[in-house]
């Protein structure tokens, strides 16, 4: 792959399309063997081993193609599911077996050989959620987001603590996001194996098509992690891209000892593009989250300006959003970024990323640690938690609580939670209350939904028996009709990026720790009222500004008493009086139930007063 010319020829005129040209390509219509390409510019010599020829150095030499760099040989041999490597002769004549950049397939850790796969083997049957799923992906729809370690969402227990299969994980994990009312399973370490290739530990590459398709069958959307920010294995993966034909070939290596992707080199672009791509049109994601991005933006040493930003990287991931969103408008890339990079999901052509949706750990960071409070302090940290809305419209916004939060020692999201038992499940009514209200799409990580007790293990099952007792089965209760509602209501989706969509009522009441503000979707007569109160004290005769008259019903209250709440609240609803409160010309008293949520709507009056 040399210009860029002759890497849109090895494409065949798809830029960014790669994987049609290297790997490993099975012949197809009935003929038996397999064409092998991969990019080794400088090595002397290329040849396939594997199960096919004894894994004999001498068997199936490849030529080089001194354009593009591209060492390339047809094995009649060579079959789907045989394992294989190259064999490269570096310069000065040392050996070195690689795994292939563009495998379709690997075997499982700490193996590390690749797996010629055919990818045209399998039958999609999503067809009706590919036709109509950019309406489930659009920054207006309801996106609640489950995030999922296949690894660890459930074990069998009886065979040796052994991890599901992804045809196994399809049908249970299906069943479970339907019935919580998630739109979307995001997944942890599929794409761990490889840029092309997904994780062999749970299953083949058909076998992760069909949990994606079955997933899509039940109307849920599927989201993979994505990593082009951190160079994969570097020093210690003597199979992988590191001086992958002698010669620092795919990363950049800095004074400080780092190994970073070479984003300046064309071709380095070009396959992580391809990647990107390739994830999209073979396994029909409708999503890419990429992380880390912050130690990706960012050099360690000075850029040609003299500023610390990677140029480089900023080139290629506006030049790979482009190219993404030009093939597959229906999807979504999602950005994680910490250090505040301005105009992340902004357009391209405007000065921004080009990414569609970014997560807001900003957000997180300052509701996790004001919840952290005893709440007899909590008035002292008021402006944590009312700072974030009108910032919130700066970026497309998701709100995570993800799997970042319950590792490395911080303990699970109901651990965290201070005060007895009682109040610890509340105060995490109360947490998903307020991000449900919030504006930004949501995402959650498994466990949290039902009141996972321990931190986030990699090795073990969630604690699935605790849904047998009702603390833990109220909350994920409440977590399923927080779903549900917001999947019904335009308010608390529909201009989640706009200023018009969300308004303050009372965002000063730091001496008794409330807050209470409206949310709007683009009909101004579909508007939905939030109430906060984030003390164990109940607030009886609680005055509360309302923008119409009529009836405001009580449509969740999160300390009812079916979510193990004290049963407190405002039977049903309340009539709002023509007084004046809060820069509103109704308003409403309210019972605040103790660290409760209420979401109230406003009704038509039927002539009598009442709905």
């Amino acid at each position: 792959m040399g210009t860029i010319a002759e890497q849109e020829q090895l494409a065949e005129g798809a830029r960014g399309r790669v994987y049609e040209k290297l790997g490993a390509h099975c012949a197809g219509s009935g003929r038996r063997g397999v064409r092998f390409a991969v990019w080794a510019p400088h090595a002397e010599r290329v040849s396939v081993i594997g199960d096919f020829n004894h894994w004999q150095a001498d068997a199936n030499p490849l030529a080089l193609d001194r354009a593009s760099g591209v060492w390339e040989g047809f094995v009649e041999q060579a079959g789907p599911g045989q394992l294989y490597k190259y064999r490269i002769t570096q310069a000065g004549g040392r050996p070195a077996d690689k795994q292939d950049p563009c495998g379709f397939a690997a075997e499982t850790p700490p193996q590390t050989a690749s797996r010629v796969w055919d990818l045209d083997d399998y039958q999609w049957n999503d067809a009706e959620w590919m036709a109509n799923r950019a309406a489930a992906n659009g920054l207006e729809a309801p996106v609640s987001i489950y995030e999922v370690d296949p690894g660890s969402w459930r074990r069998v227990v009886e065979e040796g603590n052994r991890a599901l299969t992804y045809r196994e994980t399809a049908a249970q994990l299906a069943n479970y996001v339907h019935r919580q009312g998630y739109t979307h399973v995001q997944f942890l370490a599929v794409a761990e194996a490889g840029y092309y290739a997904p994780a062999s530990r749970f299953g083949s590459p058909a076998e992760c098509m069909y949990l994606v398709d079955f997933l899509h069958q039940r109307g849920i959307g599927v989201i993979f992690d994505w990593n082009a920010a951190q160079f994969p294995g570097f020093p210690a993966d003597e199979a992988g891209l590191g001086s992958f034909d002698g010669t620092p070939l795919y990363e950049d290596r800095r004074a400080s000892g780092r190994a970073v992707l070479d984003y300046g080199r064309p071709e380095v672009r070009e396959f992580l593009m391809g990647s990107a791509l390739f994830w999209f049109h073979r396994y029909h994601v409708d999503g890419l989250k990429a992380g880390a991005l912050a130690s990706m933006l960012y050099g360690d040493t000075p850029n040609r300006h003299g500023g610390r930003e990677n140029l480089d990287a900023l080139e290629f991931l506006r030049q790979t959003n482009q190219q993404v969103y030009g093939e597959f408008p229906e999807i979504q890339m999602i950005a994680e970024e910490s250090s505040g990079w301005p105009l992340v999901s902004r357009p391209t052509y405007a000065g921004g990323l080009g990414f569609g949706l970014k997560w807001n750990g900003g957000w997180t960071h300052d509701i996790l640690e004001y919840l952290g409070q005893d709440p007899v302090y909590r008035s002292h940290y008021h402006h944590q938690l009312t700072f974030s809305p009108p910032p919130a419209f700066v970026e497309n916004f998701i709100l995570p609580l993800a799997h970042e939060e319950v590792i490395k020692g911080k303990g699970s999201l109901l651990a965290r939670m201070p005060g007895d038992e009682w109040r610890k499940f509340a105060n995490l009514r109360l947490l998903f209350g307020y991000q449900f209200a919030h504006p930004g799409k949501k995402l959650l990580f498994m466990g949290g939904d039902f009141g996972q007790w321990n931190e986030w293990q990699p090795d073990a099952s969630l604690d699935w028996h605790l849904l047998d007792y009702p603390p833990h089965a109220g909350l994920a209760r409440w977590v399923r009709d927080l779903n549900t509602f917001y999947r019904g209501q335009p308010s608390l989706h529909q201009v989640d990026f706009e200023p018009r969509g969300f308004e303050w009522v009372d965002a000063n009441d730091f001496e008794r720790s409330v807050a209470s503000f409206l949310r709007r979707a683009r009909d101004p007569e579909d508007v939905l009222l939030a109430v906060f109160n984030f003390t164990p004290v109940p607030r009886t005769n609680y005055r509360v500004g309302a923008p119409r008259g009529g009836f405001w019903r009580e449509c969740l209250n999160s300390d009812a008493s079916l979510y193990g709440g004290s049963g407190q609240g405002n039977i049903g609803g309340v009539e709002a009086a023509p007084l004046p409160a809060q820069g509103q010309p109704f308003s409403l008293i309210l019972t605040l139930p103790p660290l409760g949520a209420l979401f109230l709507r406003n009704e038509p009056d039927n002539g009598i007063g009442q709905p």
